[in-house]
């Protein structure tokens, strides 16, 4: 639902050029100012340059893709995509161990370890990565730009919206659940010693 959603990122941009023909300021100002939403895929502005706001819808694939980080902006997708992939699989895996025995090492605790493990670490690349996109290459700029001859935009103010703060949300319960599973006392079989392999191997030789 996060991904698929326009409340990613949430701002307002000034139209500077009509601003400056006017020379607007204080409660003047605020006619030069419009607001911008988007997500992953869509989006939508509001074009305020003191005449009334327009809103104007636009999307990513493939209007925006000449502007935009493209590789970026991709990535993020495919690690969305993986993240909802791993944690069905892991959530899928709790359901056989809980109506199941986990007699196999990735059916137990070692399989929702790994599971948790690697949709943490999707969560994080998909933070990292748009943040670098929106703050670093200035995206709602961009956007706010695109086939603008006339005008000129700049972001006047930018937050992460509700979309952004869903996917923190997802990475904190699987860091926690991989790390409650890891210090749970469980034997993992990457951290048998090789001493009590050799122990038992001597008792196995007796008997």
């Amino acid at each position: 639902a996060a991904v698929g959603r326009q409340l990613w990122v949430r701002g307002t941009v000034l139209c500077s050029t009509g601003a400056l023909l006017v020379n607007a300021s204080g409660s003047e100002l605020h006619k030069f100012i419009g607001d911008i939403q988007y997500g992953l895929f869509s989006g939508q502005r509001v074009r305020q340059c003191g005449l009334g706001g327009r809103p104007v819808h636009f999307s990513f694939f493939p209007d925006l893709l000449r502007i935009i980080p493209a590789s970026i902006h991709v990535s993020v997708i495919l690690f969305c995509t993986a993240l909802i992939v791993f944690a069905l699989v892991g959530a899928g895996f709790f359901m056989l161990n809980a109506f199941g025995s986990p007699y196999e090492t990735l059916h137990g605790p070692v399989g929702l370890y790994l599971w948790s493990f690697i949709s943490c670490s999707c969560g994080c690349l998909i933070m990292i990565l748009f943040s670098s996109e929106v703050k670093i290459h200035h995206l709602s700029e961009k956007i706010a730009n695109f086939k603008e001859g006339t005008f000129t935009f700049k972001t006047h103010s930018e937050q992460f919206a509700i979309s952004f703060w869903t996917i923190l949300v997802c990475s904190l319960v699987h860091f926690l659940n991989a790390l409650l599973i890891r210090f749970a006392g469980f034997e993992f079989p990457f951290s048998k010693s090789k001493d009590s392999g050799t122990i038992t191997g001597a008792v196995d030789l007796m008997y």
